[in-house]
């Protein structure tokens, strides 16, 4: 099995996880919410250095590719960047929502859906839908949550497992005994069997010309200073 190192920045709450077997996840994660650019490179060294290898022993850098944080996304495409080409490595790309629905459903097996969702500020969420072997059914979107919101699923007594940051904004304005609550978040773990079998039939992502999946453009405000 390949060393990979995966590397999570697509939330509030950074990680990174070192993956040498099946068995063995070594993963660290921030401790305060937003200090992808001031952390990621010491939770790096701390999981290395607790895997007892060095950078040059790995055998590729796996990516969160987003949906997710336009400022934290690209903290971690920078950083995953800078290793491979430094060491050259190979880059895995591996996409936010689905590594949050197939952690989902190797945790909580037999919902007939798997809803992860990520926080886009307000009553918005970048989301997907997924079927009961974590299939994808649909394409990754921004989807702006309210009381209709999956009523097409819920109300034919389809059950709906929701999970990631912005899973609680469904149960603030939909009332369904269909809809269930996951307490799996994001996380660089979650990307280990996603990304391993992207090594073993060697997709790899194109250095140069890749970028993150933003979705939407950044919330930039603009200075009220007169200048």
């Amino acid at each position: 099995m390949a060393t990979i190192l995966s590397i999570e920045t697509s939330t509030e709450i950074c990680s990174v996880c070192v993956s040498k077997s099946k068995s063995s996840n070594i993963v660290f994660s921030a401790e305060k919410v937003f200090a992808h650019a001031s952390k990621i490179t010491l939770l790096i060294q701390s999981a290395l250095e607790k895997a007892q290898i060095k950078m040059k022993d790995l055998d590729a850098i796996a990516l969160s590719a987003g949906p997710g944080s336009y400022t934290g996304l690209r903290v971690g495409s920078s950083t995953a960047k800078g290793i491979c080409f430094a060491l050259d490595k190979p880059l895995i790309v591996v996409d936010t929502l689905e590594s949050i629905a197939l952690a989902s459903q190797k945790a909580n097996p037999g919902y007939d859906y798997y809803c992860p969702m990520i926080d886009a500020r307000r009553m918005e969420v970048y989301t997907a839908l997924f079927d009961s072997n974590a299939k994808r059914i649909e394409e990754d979107k921004p989807l702006i949550i309210t009381a209709d919101s999956f009523k097409e699923f819920l109300s034919k007594g389809k059950r709906i497992l929701f999970s990631g940051n912005g899973a609680p904004k469904i149960f603030d304005v939909v009332v369904s005994e269909n809809a269930t609550l996951s307490s799996v978040q994001c996380s660089a773990e979650h990307l280990t069997s996603l990304a391993e079998q992207a090594y073993e039939n060697k997709r790899f992502a194109d250095i140069a010309y890749f970028s993150p999946s933003y979705l939407k453009a950044p919330n930039i405000t603009k200075s009220k200073k007169v200048l």
